[in-house]
């Protein structure tokens, strides 16, 4: 599942500081492809054709991976649940990206065990070929197990190529209640597959960004730069960071903006009616004992309203989502009090015994899945393919190719599909495949325990030492893979020391992101540069401290970097469901209070 994290992050006074991004698409106002939208799809695309030589170009109008893309469920999945709907071509192709993905992007993408509780033999089977034929649910029927084995047994003969992952089982309900003994005690099997995750889709974002701006020099991208309009056949774009605008023409222009698909080519003058999303939104928890109760796996489940939810467990949070409604018109929506009963009740439905409450909640947040215009079909029916659009020139206009659905999964296949069309417009042919091509970090990353020590030993106190604190290094493998490297090399030419008011972060490090990740708001750092607002681990302290030691880096005066601070308040007191007037209480251990 792939919605949309929105959070209504509010604009702040323009930045006085000249971007080089920006200057390097002012001064060079034209590539033979422009691509509007740093989504993951985006992002994906851009590192295709950069590495086929082609001269590309990408905009973003917030920052990489603020939308769909990284609002997920955090899921490198098949999509079991796709079968019923016959969409068979999907699945084959997810289970295998999964596959490729776990080989390809190890520093991000692990295996993820899943169980699926089960809480009848034969129910179900009569209204399966109903949804199967009508994309309808009617009423809300539990799969029962023989309708689950049925799907396993079929999913895992999707996975056969490249398989990265055992097959399925199925265990009674003594050994499953031995296994995970809060469930519910009526459980009569478990089902346990495994799929994949990826703690961080917003640094495996930036990780696929940072190979399309390395793999040639004509390659660029800024983030916080809209495109606003289409004059005599040439993009109008905005930086929105200054409110400046220029010119900038290219020969195919891809909208890859996701649910804002149909705003951008209204933008560009050609308005179109592909779009239909729906919103989903998700609680992470701080809650011990419902971490304990998972076993360390996701709980994935039919509730009973015939939704597919999850319970992940993340790190030391878990997880819980998620909610399917059509979206409308409104793009930037926010959890409800509705949508977190909803989840507090989908926990009770499998570990009724667990107290949980709301001020367990450490972050929330909410958006819209990339889905096609879906009329009457429900949407839990409504597909999860993904198609591309072609708009022919407009007098000297350039051709654009807009993408239609897609899913975080099959991202790298996606973009390859998408990068072959636009091979094909500029009469170009493919040069090298991305199909087994690493991704950034995930070069050379160390392939178990063994060798992950081995790497520690020599980055952290061996020959390549570039830091004596362990770590510490532990901590940049796990944020940049292997280019954590080359974070600890630039790390050492300068005075380092940790933040004073977290041990997630340095100096040193925030000049690093500051110089190489296009930082243009404290919110950055926050959600997409680091997990702090996903763990609940920002305090008051921890946004001054950030804020102030980013002002000499980016250009910010006083009043920028309080209205930095300010921002992010507002934005985190949305994502906590916090009134602006407790903004400055703090709980005793430092959170953002809720």
């Amino acid at each position: 599942m792939a919605p949309s994290r929105l959070l209504q992050e509010e604009s702040v006074p323009a930045a006085p500081a000249t971007r080089p991004t920006v200057e390097s698409l002012r001064g060079r106002p034209r590539a033979q492809v422009l691509i509007v939208g740093g989504g993951i799809n985006g992002v994906g695309t851009f590192r295709d054709l950069a590495l086929q030589g082609i001269d590309v170009a990408l905009v973003e109008r917030g920052d990489y991976c603020q939308g769909a893309s990284g609002a997920s469920s955090h899921m490198i999945h098949g999509g079991i649940r796709y079968l019923e709907n016959g969409e068979f071509r999907l699945v084959h192709e997810s289970v295998v990206e999964r596959n490729r993905l776990l080989r390809i992007a190890p520093h991000y993408v692990k295996p993820l065990q899943t169980t699926i509780p089960v809480f009848s033999t034969f129910s179900g089977l009569l209204n399966a070929p109903r949804r199967f034929l009508t994309h309808r649910s009617g009423k809300p029927q539990e799969r029962g197990a023989l309708l689950i084995k049925l799907g396993l047994s079929l999913y895992d003969a999707f996975s056969r190529e490249g398989r990265s992952v055992p097959r399925h089982r199925f265990v009674g309900r003594k050994r499953s209640l031995r296994e995970l003994p809060r469930l519910r005690p009526d459980v009569k099997y478990t089902a346990t597959y495994f799929d994949a995750s990826v703690h961080n889709p917003e640094r495996l974002t930036l990780d696929v960004l940072r190979d399309g701006l390395e793999a040639g020099a004509g390659a660029r991208a800024a983030n916080y730069v809209s495109a606003v309009g289409m004059h005599d056949g040439v993009a109008r774009l905005r930086d929105e960071l200054t409110g400046e605008e220029f010119d900038f023409a290219a020969d195919v222009v891809v909208n890859a903006t996701g649910a804002w698909t149909d705003r951008t080519n209204e933008a560009l003058g050609a308005a179109t009616r592909y779009m239909g999303g729906t919103k989903g939104s998700h609680i992470v928890l701080d809650a011990p004992e419902l971490l304990a109760a998972t076993g360390g796996r996701e709980i994935f489940f039919e509730h009973t309203d015939g939704r597919i939810v999850l319970i992940y467990p993340i790190g030391d949070r878990v997880l819980v989502g998620t909610t399917d409604i059509d979206a409308g018109e409104d793009l930037e929506p926010v959890c409800t009090e509705h949508e977190i009963a909803y989840f507090f009740d989908l926990i009770q439905h499998v570990f009724p015994g667990l107290s949980v409450s709301s001020d367990q909640i450490v972050y929330t947040f909410s958006g819209v899945r990339p889905l096609p215009r879906h009329d009457a079909t429900a949407p839990g029916f409504v597909s999860r393919d993904y198609r591309i659009e072609r708009s022919a020139r407009l007098g000297n206009g350039p051709v654009v190719l807009s993408l239609v659905g897609g899913k975080w999964t099959t991202f790298r296949a996606l973009s390859e599909h998408l990068a072959d069309r636009v091979l094909a417009e500029l009469g170009r042919e493919r040069r090298i495949s991305t199909s087994e091509l690493p991704i950034g970090g995930g070069a050379a990353y160390p392939s178990d325990a063994e060798a992950r020590e081995r790497w520690l030993a020599y980055h952290a106190s061996g020959d390549g030492a570039t830091t004596k604190d362990r770590a510490r290094a532990e901590v940049l493998l796990e944020r940049y893979g292997t280019r954590a490297q080359d974070v600890m090399a630039f790390l050492s030419k300068g005075d380092d020391r940790p933040l004073e008011s977290t041990a997630e972060l340095s100096v040193r490090e925030l000049a690093y992101m500051a110089e190489h990740e296009q930082i243009g708001h404290l919110l950055d750092v926050l959600i997409r540069r680091t997990s702090l607002a996903f763990r609940g681990l920002v305090t008051t302290d921890v946004l001054s401290e950030i804020a102030q030691e980013l002002a000499p880096l980016l250009g910010w005066d006083g009043e920028r970097v309080s209205a930095e601070v300010d921002d992010a308040l507002r934005t985190l007191a949305v994502s906590h469901r916090v009134q602006a007037d407790t903004l400055g209480c703090v709980r005793p251990e430092g959170a953002v209070n809720v």
